[in-house]
């Protein structure tokens, strides 16, 4: 008779089996409403949003916040308006905000002045009380050559016009509909100083004692053309990291003798939202990156990360260096700067799809089990067992 071993794993350490009950319940079978959802996507309102945030001149996270023209105070107050937009339209369905924390120069060789990093947060609030939350998040603020130079012109078209418009399309869509878990929009800044408003938010997060589902952050989601000449609109990439940053030295004993070196939270989210790209849109190329970031970089996904939270990077497979992080110009014939017309918003608009049904899909979904045991050390296969989920049809 086999032996079963009694081998609890928290939910927060260990995830064999916490996206298996969504993959289950939610995708075994499609959903018609999945679909009015990626048709009511709108790439006219996607170009009209980005176009607006670029137009802003600079969004630098030093720049102007007195113009309602030119800077990102402009920028987050016209983000703001937007989502106090839709709320009114969904009869006050979105709790809209200011989360800000003072990031100071002393220490931060990236920072030359005091500032207030201002984050909008817009949370749709689930129809039945539920501390389980979904993020998805653009960043408010662009660079250009110098990200200390916050005077100059720095569009930021796609990095991260594109982002943060997605999120507002999605919270436009997505607000016509009741969930069972909480959807938060979120616009973060000072991401090109250091993740800064990330970090701020995913503390916010963590002191008020949320349930974080995951975090879906979209940085640069406009463009199809990259720097090596590759043009594609449906490969699109989803950066994961295998282990969680802050796992316990007891989760890791337990991953050496047990196994899961690449099924962490974040990895698992990850596979999460490739399976349901390609049960509801098969015509997109999702690429699992098995790193938490482009080589050498950073996302605002991190600092979740770094608190133990599930979150991945959605991007832009073939990226055009000539229009990030530079000043407008052109040399030796190469137009440079992240402008508006190297936006594409067809693109835009099927990578907000795929972040607002992945979204729907969690949020209808049931929660996982609160504990699961493994078992079947001398046995053919392996044993489980857990708790039961509330409206779960099956695992």
């Amino acid at each position: 008779m086999p032996i079963f071993i009694e081998k609890k794993f928290s939910m927060k350490c260990y995830y064999i089996l916490f996206f298996a009950i969504f993959s289950i319940t939610a995708t075994s079978q499609t959903t018609p409403k999945i679909y009015d959802i990626i048709s009511n996507v709108s790439a006219e309102r996607l170009e009209n949003d980005i176009t607006t945030l670029a137009n802003f001149g600079t969004r630098n996270t030093f720049s102007d916040t007195i113009s309602n023209t030119r800077g990102i105070g402009a920028a987050r107050r016209w983000i703001k308006n937007e989502f106090d937009g839709i709320s009114r339209n969904c009869n006050n369905c979105l709790n809209v905000f200011y989360q800000k924390d003072l990031v100071l120069a002393e220490g931060n060789r990236r920072v030359p002045k005091d500032t207030w990093v201002v984050n909008v947060v817009a949370i749709q609030k689930s129809k039945t009380e539920s501390n389980r939350y979904i993020i998805m998040s653009g960043d408010i603020d662009s660079r250009n050559s110098d990200g200390s130079n916050y005077t100059k012109d720095a569009p930021g078209a796609n990095d991260n016009a594109s982002g943060m418009a997605g999120t507002i399309e999605a919270a436009r869509v997505l607000s016509k509909y009741n969930f069972d878990a909480n959807i938060v929009y979120l616009g973060l800044s000072g991401e090109e100083q250091g993740l800064f408003g990330g970090a701020g938010f995913a503390q916010y997060a963590k002191d008020k004692g949320w349930d974080i589902i995951g975090v879906l952050n979209n940085d640069m989601i406009g463009n199809i053309k990259g720097v090596d000449g590759v043009i594609s609109n449906v490969d699109f990439r989803i950066f994961s990291e295998p282990t969680p940053a802050n796992e316990t030295e007891k989760a890791r004993k337990a991953r050496r003798f047990y196994g899961g070196e690449v099924d962490g939270i974040s990895r698992q989210l990850a596979r999460y939202i490739h399976k349901t790209t390609k049960t509801y849109m098969p015509e997109m190329n999702p690429m699992m990156i098995y790193r938490l970031d482009r080589f050498g970089r950073g996302g605002h996904h991190r600092p979740f990360n770094d608190l133990g939270f599930a979150g991945i990077r959605i991007m832009e497979a073939h990226e055009n260096y000539t229009q990030q992080h530079q000043d407008i110009r052109t040399e030796d014939g190469i137009e440079y700067g992240d402008l508006l017309k190297f936006v594409d918003f067809e693109y835009a608009k099927k990578l907000t799809a795929v972040n607002a049904i992945t979204m729907a899909s969690l949020a209808w979904a049931p929660a996982p089990p609160a504990d699961v045991s493994i078992g079947g050390i001398v046995a053919p296969s392996a044993k489980f067992k857990w708790s039961k989920s509330k409206n779960a049809v099956g695992y």
